[in-house]
């Protein structure tokens, strides 16, 4: 199967299913000398893990994380560095009637087309669980930016019509809420929403953000390498995203250009913009402002309220959904925002240390 890679010089490959024995992820081009334990890591996958409330999918599982090659004496060696999370609560009957039809909303009856052949446990590489491995390497790809001056923070925006004010925010709600909301008035009535369409056996969609602090001005490439553009594929490739927006996103479409171009001017011997409407990108290239990511994520499509599809057969059946499954995807999926916006920015940022030649006598000639 291709797609499974992401990334130039910091390159990742995740691999596993949602019942199999493990799923994990192997790093090619993480610089040496990074401190590195598993603690760093299993902080993000105990964001994303499973049955933690009432709105998540009740499968219980530790996701913990086994750090298999890559460091020693608790650095980083400059070497593949291999993860490995092992599968402990699945429930693969629950599965077994969905292999002869296809679940509205999944991507049983597209793999049956290109495949001829799928794995029906949980939705197998299309699962939620995938995301493992990308959180497990986007925990490095966040450290690593830390370590150069930059912060990378995702959070719920908002939950069907309930949006966070932003007025409002406090990052340790982010950690704190149910949602992951950063404003813990918009997370009690947000809960509340969710009450309700559990009863309605229904599941809800939503909005995470990403904003990313202390990028400099000059990542990217112009044309087919934009910045953005990376960013949106790789928020795109979460599963249950259906749309991206980079700064005002698709507020800019209805304005003059006199109300939506940022203007530039000097605070401290420095260019800077007054307003950010551009997210913090222009021409495909940072320009020094904070980025801002923001991802639409549809309602769960695995919902216990009847439905109509067709089985293998070609015969249109009803059926009723069985199995753990969350009711809304959006507050596990905002670290795997946060870990795919950090992979797509370190991955940049290394790329860009040779596009100059002051960059590369700087480096060799100290």
């Amino acid at each position: 199967m291709a797609g499974s890679t992401l990334g130039n010089l910091f390159r990742i490959s995740t691999w596993g299913e949602s019942h199999g024995p493990a799923l994990g992820v192997v790093i090619d081009g993480c610089p040496a000398g990074l401190a590195l334990s598993e603690e760093d890591i299993q902080s993000y996958l105990d964001r994303r893990r499973p049955g933690q409330s009432q709105i998540t999918t009740s499968r219980k599982e530790a996701d913990q994380v086994e750090i298999l090659s890559g460091i020693f004496e608790g650095r980083t060696t400059g070497t593949h560095i291999s993860l490995l999370v092992r599968n402990t609560s699945q429930i693969s009957r629950d599965y077994s009637e969905i292999a002869s039809y296809y679940r509205p909303g999944h991507a049983d009856y597209t793999f049956d087309q290109k495949y001829g052949f799928r794995d029906y446990r949980g939705g197998g590489r299309s699962s939620g669980r995938e995301t493992i491995g990308r959180v497990a390497a986007g925990a490095i790809a966040c450290k690593s930016l830390r370590e150069l001056g930059v912060e990378v923070c995702a959070y719920t925006r908002s939950i069907g019509p309930i949006a966070a004010d932003l007025t409002r925010f406090e990052a340790q709600a982010i950690r704190e809420t149910r949602t992951a909301m950063p404003d813990r008035e918009a997370d009690a009535r947000a809960v509340a929403y969710l009450e309700e369409a559990i009863k309605k056996l229904d599941s809800v969609g939503g909005v995470m953000e990403c904003r990313v602090t202390g990028v400099p001005a000059g990542i990217g490439d112009p044309v087919f390498g934009k910045l953005d553009a990376a960013l949106a594929r790789a928020t795109m490739s979460i599963g249950a995203v259906k749309a991206v927006e980079i700064g005002d996103g698709v507020q800019v479409s209805a304005r003059y250009g006199s109300e939506n171009n940022d203007a530039f001017r000097m605070e401290q011997g420095q260019v800077v913009k007054a307003t950010n409407h551009a997210g913090g990108i222009l021409g495909g290239i940072s320009d020094g402002s904070d980025i801002l990511v923001r991802a639409h994520v549809k309602p769960t499509p695995s919902i216990y309220a009847p439905q109509q599809t067709v089985n293998q057969s070609g015969e249109e059946i009803d059926i009723q959904i069985r199995g753990r499954h969350d009711p809304i995807i959006v507050p596990r999926a905002v670290v795997v925002l946060e870990c795919m916006t950090a992979l797509t920015l370190l991955d940049a940022m290394m790329t860009n240390m040779c596009c100059r030649m002051d960059s590369l006598t700087e480096f060799y000639r100290k």
